[in-house]
């Protein structure tokens, strides 16, 4: 079994780089044109309301500047009204609209060119988001594409 998996592997490897590529190549096509992401985050039981509070106060004025700038089109929080399982369960979701791919996974993150502005004492800032991501237990983007039904 082990020769037989060893066999495929060059073939796996070759499968996920082709389908890492695809997604790379989509991502460049597209931007020109909005480019949305859905941030997830599962945090420690009893922790969520602390979470997006400190998330409020300490990351969404960076979003919120760069909007004002014209680089985020739109910035949408939710938050489930009731539970899911745990393998399945989120707390908190952030949809980013972006003006385009560049600015939403590009090498800069376009909400750092305000962040001395918004917060001239960084260190507390810092220990705050090192604080605030103590309280997760996963974290996941999520890329999305439209799909036309009509």
């Amino acid at each position: 079994m082990k020769k037989f998996f060893l066999a495929l592997l060059p073939f796996i490897m070759l499968n996920v780089f082709q389908n890492s590529v695809l997604a790379q190549n989509k991502i460049a096509a597209s931007s020109d044109s909005y480019f949305t992401m859905e941030n997830y985050y599962k945090l420690k039981w009893g922790h969520a309301e602390e979470f997006i509070n400190l998330w409020k106060k300490n990351h969404y004025p960076l979003l919120k500047k760069t909007k004002e700038n014209g680089d985020i089109i739109s910035v949408r929080a939710e938050k489930p009204l009731l539970h899911s399982g745990e393998d399945t369960r989120w707390d908190f979701k952030v949809t980013i609209v972006w003006k385009n791919a560049e600015l939403g996974v590009g090498k800069e993150d376009p909400t750092l060119r305000y962040k001395k502005q918004l917060y001239p004492d960084t260190a507390k800032l810092d220990k705050d988001e090192q604080y605030r991501f103590s309280l997760l237990i996963a974290h996941w983007d999520v890329i999305i594409e439209n799909v036309t039904v009509d």
